[in-house]
């Protein structure tokens, strides 16, 4: 027997594999990337979105604490900076992306 013999005989067989839905095949990448898309891309893009307007929030008299663990009043908002006071008569300037939490206004 020839090869080219044993590959027509093997031919029918294949073609009924060969004429499967194309959807199928890329059903299982498909559900991968929604498992992705709900467990780890939507929460961390939730998250992302509520620190930047936390961050835009930040006005005069509310309380911060840093991602190094200073607790701060902040006394006045720049571009990329705020300048907080840690302590009487102490005053830094902390950059809006070191900034952990916003506690609450001090009263």
């Amino acid at each position: 027997m020839t090869i080219l013999s044993l590959l027509a005989m093997a031919s029918p067989q294949n073609a009924d594999a060969q004429s499967a839905n194309p959807i199928f095949t890329f059903l299982p990448i498909i559900l991968i990337f929604l498992v992705f898309w709900f467990m780890i891309i939507r929460p961390q893009k939730k998250q992302q979105d509520q620190r930047k307007a936390m961050i835009e929030a930040l006005k005069r008299g509310d309380r911060i604490i840093t991602n190094g663990g200073l607790y701060a009043t902040v006394k006045d908002v720049k571009n990329d900076h705020v300048v907080a006071t840690i302590a009487e008569g102490v005053k830094v300037q902390i950059s809006k992306s070191a900034i952990g939490a916003v506690l609450a206004e001090q009263e």
